[in-house]
């Protein structure tokens, strides 16, 4: 599809821990030597089990979710391949980014 960086919202298939999927925003936390990329899902519900972060319009440097109400990014980083990626929804601000790197990490060191 393309070349991604920290910061790029993406569309893509997510991984749940029931062993299902289903194609959903992401945000790009990371990019590793392989290509391969860090993401923490997006989700149109704040989730009950986990950390989370509210991500609305002015959240964004370019672009946007379809969405007219707050969306979550969920504190549970996975890997996506570049190849599975669907579309580029946009890109978050500098601020909403590093708050996003932030709570991912802390997701990661929680396992």
């Amino acid at each position: 599809m393309g070349s991604y960086a920290a910061g790029d919202v993406v569309l893509a298939p997510i991984r749940f821990p029931d062993g299902g999927q289903k194609i959903r925003p992401a945000v790009v936390v990371a990019v590793r030597e392989d290509g391969s990329l860090i993401a923490c899902p997006v989700s149109s519900k704040p989730p009950s089990d986990m950390p989370s972060m509210p991500l609305s319009l002015p959240d964004f440097a370019r672009g946007g979710l379809d969405l007219l109400d707050e969306s979550y990014v969920l504190a549970r980083p996975c890997t996506l391949r570049s190849p599975e990626v669907v579309a580029k929804k946009g890109r978050l601000t500098a601020g909403a980014l590093a708050a996003v790197a932030m709570m991912a990490q802390n997701g990661q060191n929680r396992r």
